[in-house]
């Protein structure tokens, strides 16, 4: 289940990246592009910290899966 979840966070991280590149061009606003791409950005740091190997040399999501099953 964590699994879709980070997937859906990334797939809308690049939706939010090509909406405010096409908001950007149209209108040629700055600021709500640039909030757009400020939430994808975290979004996608958000997904890292899940995913990304601590010092011990496990993802939190593996340490997450291991306790479900246990």
């Amino acid at each position: 289940m964590t699994d879709i979840v980070l997937s859906i966070v990334m797939l809308a991280a690049l939706a939010l990246l090509a909406g405010a590149f096409v908001l950007w061009r149209r209108t040629g606003q700055v600021k709500q592009p640039a909030l757009m791409v400020l939430l994808a950005v975290i979004a996608v740091f958000n997904v890292l910290i899940w995913t990304v190997p601590s010092s011990g040399g496990e993802a939190p999501i593996a340490q997450i899966k291991a306790a479900g099953e246990g």
